[in-house]
């Protein structure tokens, strides 16, 4: 009767025993990648599109023409992007997707490993479970993208500030020479943490050494088309932005409607007004992010430690990107994981406030965002209103999660400045004491 009665207690800390076990961790986080192979290769809506046509086409071409993409013509991503491309190439043309497949999860696996702290930290198990959860919500797109390269990057970069201050700017910089929203990340760095000028420093050398490469390999200034390639681009479908435009399509409003661009690759929306705020939105796009840059120095200036201020900031700085763009790809969605892993790891190690409200709004957008693709996508260029209000829904909460960050960051401030007259101030953070 003791033991029974005494088993439901003993059932949560069996529990909590077994999730925070490094096998149970690893066997998640292989089943997670192993089901998102499964539906890439075999499930509806063809996600790997991008990778077993686009990406295979440009390795092609250097395969069979030596015509590299980034070095040879302009190109929409940084000259870094071919190389995981190329890498996916090593098993030969028919094991092209699962050879990408493979190389991401190790990358993941690399990125798990620091999240949870390479086995050493059981308080860590939690933002791994985590993690997890946000792969399998957010769907095949989460392995399927070049974006799938530059996340677990990013992931490792962050987290291995706290130790490592050099060698997170040099993984930094690299992910962003393979896609540019990891600047959003080197910003919040250069803002909220000290020792600035040497991690100035060393991402300017990672980036002149890459493009003094490309420059040998007779680039010319291609190497920097990246840049511009985008934003001549009108407005993709599914941007936050667009949706007002969506909805107008919907009614029937004259001359307003989604198509097919052959030359981005991507649906687009025409409407009233729509060639004018595709013009205007990269310049607002620049003065919304030095708008929260300019927070987050205000609130450093004020004394705000690094470990309060860096991941709310990230996090504002990364959504930010995602909200004021003219552009909408799912993809964009796996960024949000790298500030909401660096914001539960610093309050795991209890250096942080709670990050749980962007954590549970972000698995809401994740999950979102796969039924709007793969599953439903043609459903949704077609203005099923069902659809296009759960694509509405996920873009106010991508807005809720902006205010969120921006708001956190003021309070930082605040709070850094109330503390600074009430009590003696706190010496600086050491880097050792970043998240």
């Amino acid at each position: 009767m003791t033991d029974a009665a005494g088993s439901p207690r003993r059932i949560p800390t069996v529990l909590r025993s077994v999730a925070t076990s490094r096998a149970a961790l690893w066997a998640g986080f292989v089943v997670a990648h192993l089901w998102l192979g499964m539906l890439n290769l075999y499930g509806p809506g063809f996600p790997l599109g991008d990778v077993t046509i686009t990406y295979r086409l440009w390795i092609d071409q250097i395969v069979t023409g030596n015509f590299w993409m980034g070095i040879d013509s302009v190109w929409v991503y940084p000259i870094l992007a071919i190389v995981p491309m190329l890498a996916a190439f090593a098993l030969g043309p028919a094991l092209y997707a699962s050879t990408w497949l493979s190389m991401v999860m190790l990358l993941d696996a690399v990125a798990f490993a620091a999240i949870t702290g390479w086995g050493r930290s059981r308080d860590r198990a939690a933002v791994g479970w985590w993690w997890i959860a946000f792969l399998v919500l957010l769907g095949p797109i989460a392995v399927a993208r070049i974006d799938s390269v530059s996340v677990p990057l990013a992931i490792v970069g962050v987290l291995l500030l706290a130790t490592r201050p050099t060698a997170a700017a040099v993984v930094l910089t690299v992910a962003t020479w393979v896609k540019v929203w990891p600047a959003a990340l080197l910003a919040a760095i250069l803002i909220a943490c000290r020792g600035r000028s040497r991690l100035v420093l060393t991402a300017a050398s990672v980036s002149a050494a890459i493009v003094l490469v490309a420059l040998l390999f007779g680039s010319g200034s291609n190497v920097f088309s990246f840049v511009t390639q985008q934003t001549g681009r009108g407005m993709q479908a599914e941007a936050p932005v667009s949706t007002v435009w969506a909805w107008q399509a919907l009614f029937g409003v004259p001359n307003t409607y989604i198509y097919y661009d052959q030359d981005i690759l991507s649906f687009q929306i025409v409407g009233d007004g729509v060639a004018t705020a595709a013009a205007v939105m990269t310049p607002i796009l620049a003065v919304v992010a030095l708008a929260v840059a300019a927070t987050g120095v205000w609130a450093a200036r004020r004394g705000a430690t690094p470990t309060e201020l860096l991941a709310p900031l990230a996090l504002a700085l990364v959504t930010t990107l995602i909200v004021v763009n003219k552009v909408g790809s799912p993809q964009f969605i796996a960024w949000l994981a790298v500030p909401i892993v660096l914001g539960l790891a610093a309050n795991a190690a209890g250096h942080a406030p709670s990050f749980r409200f962007p954590a549970a709004i972000v698995l809401v957008v994740a999950v979102m965002t796969q039924a709007l693709y793969p599953y439903f996508y043609v459903e949704l260029i077609s203005l099923n209103p069902i659809m296009l209000t759960v694509l509405t829904v996920r873009n106010a909460l991508l807005c809720v999660l902006l205010a969120w960050a921006v708001r956190s960051v003021v309070l930082v401030g605040r709070h850094a400045v109330s503390d600074g007259l009430t009590t003696p101030k706190a010496p600086a953070a050491r880097r050792s004491d970043l998240p």
